[in-house]
């Protein structure tokens, strides 16, 4: 075997291989690099964009997998606030739409395709 490989030597199906880890990897550099952009500054790891960016670029697949696994820094929860007293439930929506059901005659609003009862005729 000669130390001087090229392309064209290679088996169709190794080059197959080959291919797909290439693209797979550009795939994963961009969702990264898009990630990295989209992101406030104050939830990625360092807190210097540009840093990841050269780590993403230059170490490549590595670098992007540094930055999906470390580089990201979870979102703040959210303390969900109650509901204020006037507001309308979601459930208090669905029964107006389509009858309560808990009505055993089912006088909601769904429709049985009979004419009166507000289905389709």
């Amino acid at each position: 075997m000669s130390p001087n490989l090229t392309l064209t030597s290679l088996p169709v199906g190794v080059l197959v291989i080959l291919g797909v880890l290439a693209l797979a990897e550009l795939a994963l550099d961009v969702f990264a690099l898009v990630d990295l952009v989209r992101r406030p500054r104050e939830r990625v790891a360092l807190g210097n964009k540009w840093v990841w960016v050269a780590i993403i670029v230059l170490i490549n697949l590595i670098g992007a997998i540094l930055y999906l696994t470390i580089g990201r820094r979870p979102a703040t929860p959210v303390e969900q606030v109650p509901s204020a007293p006037g507001t309308v439930s979601n459930r208090s929506v669905a029964d107006a739409l389509y009858g309560d059901p808990a009505d055993e005659g089912g006088s909601g609003k769904g429709g049985t395709g009979e004419p009166g009862t507000g289905g389709s005729r």
